[in-house]
């Protein structure tokens, strides 16, 4: 057998295209492609990281704005103060140096790290079951 360079068969290569019932991998709600779920775990999971990366992105631009000391009346930069207070959670005063900005810095950095962190374990534990 020839090997032909514009479609042919290859001569190492088994031509069963399509459904591979002979791999383990593929199984019933199982994506053979990427190895996970495709049930509501699935689902779960692409809520969860979309929500973290909403919450990281509040943290980071909290971060700029403080660093570049926005302008405190503008209602957005309000707004984003607020939903980063509330998501804290009691990370934001785990470090206390001298200067307040290094604080915020320090601060909203790990809480932004913990949910990233947080975060990607519980998809990777969804995806897993």
């Amino acid at each position: 057998m020839s090997y032909d360079p514009y479609g042919g068969p290859h001569p190492h290569r088994q031509q069963n295209h399509g459904y591979y019932p002979q791999h383990e991998e593929y199984r019933e709600g199982y994506s053979a492609e990427y190895g996970h779920r495709h049930d509501g775990a699935e689902t779960v999971a692409n809520i969860i990281r979309v929500v973290v990366g909403l919450i990281v992105t509040i943290f980071v631009l909290h971060i700029l704005f403080v660093v570049f000391h926005a302008n405190h009346g503008n209602e957005f930069v309000s707004f984003v103060y607020m939903l980063a207070k509330t998501f804290v959670l009691g990370l934001g005063d785990v470090f206390t140096p001298n200067d307040a900005v290094l604080g915020v810095v320090l601060n909203y950095g790990l809480a932004a790290l913990v949910y990233a962190v947080l975060g990607q374990l519980i998809i990777k534990l969804l995806r897993r079951g």
